[in-house]
């Protein structure tokens, strides 16, 4: 068969396994989901998986991705688009409990770090990591989820920020924390300054810009730095619910106010 002909299959297919692969995330079915999806890279190239998830709705790939993190494989992760990616961050929210919420907050935090650490660090292809940050972070929502990530560690963001600010991204950043936060922050303030800005200020929003808030130093007193003023973690992780899209766009079939099971009906 030729390239060509192989190709025409593929697109002829797509529509069908795009159903398939939304019914089986949507049942529960996440590595049946993902079966479907190596058998299409195995037989029409890793061009239809990615047409295929750049078409699935994003709280369906919200669902699909929030199985799987950097300690697990999963070709939806390394082949999501970046635009499909950042579109499917704010449906994450809808899949936190409540409770976890409220009593949890940081656990929820870390699992959403090992989810966009998964995604943005799957393969070694620099250009992917900058195009998944530059857009993740396009949007109001992926500034406040990258800003619950710098909620984990807000003093050694400030002294990233500073850094940045006064030697630019592209140098060495030298800080005194070994967090697996800074890198991620380093390298979003390289692919997009305003992505950067944007989620440091949604952590510290009493600030108008980041320069003002670069010059600012947390005390070394831990019980002192519990006061500075930024959002908390449980605040953000509220925050993001009430930007997911389609809570306020998308008729739902109940009238309950929960955010459950109606956004992915």
């Amino acid at each position: 068969m030729s390239d060509e002909s192989q190709s025409n299959e593929a697109r002829s297919n797509l529509p069908a396994l795009t159903r398939q692969v939304g019914e089986l995330v949507l049942a529960g079915s996440l590595q049946h989901a993902e079966e479907a999806l190596s058998k299409a890279a195995d037989e029409h190239g890793d061009y239809a998986v990615a047409e295929v998830l750049s078409t699935l709705p994003p709280q369906v790939t919200a669902l699909h991705l929030a199985g799987f993190d950097g300690a697990k494989t999963s070709v939806a992760t390394l082949l999501v688009p970046p635009k499909a990616w950042a579109e499917s961050l704010a449906y994450l929210a809808a899949t936190w409990p409540d409770d976890m919420i409220e009593d949890d907050p940081e656990r929820i935090a870390e699992s959403l770090f090992n989810h966009i650490h998964g995604v943005v660090y799957a393969t070694d292809d620099e250009e992917r990591r900058h195009e998944l940050l530059s857009e993740a972070t396009s949007s109001d929502w992926g500034a406040t989820a990258f800003a619950i990530l710098w909620s984990l560690a807000p003093k050694e963001i400030l002294e990233v920020a500073g850094e940045i600010n006064s030697r630019g991204p592209h140098t060495s950043i030298h800080t005194t924390s070994d967090s697996d936060i800074v890198p991620l922050a380093v390298d979003l303030a390289r692919a997009s300054e305003d992505g950067w800005e944007r989620s440091l200020l949604e952590l510290f929003p009493e600030y108008r810009n980041t320069h003002d808030l670069a010059d600012v130093e947390l005390p070394d007193d831990e019980d002192e730095a519990e006061e500075f003023p930024h959002r908390s973690t449980r605040e953000l992780l509220y925050r993001l619910r009430k930007q997911v899209p389609s809570v306020r766009s998308t008729p739902k079939r109940s009238t309950r106010r929960s955010m459950g099971t109606d956004i992915f009906s």
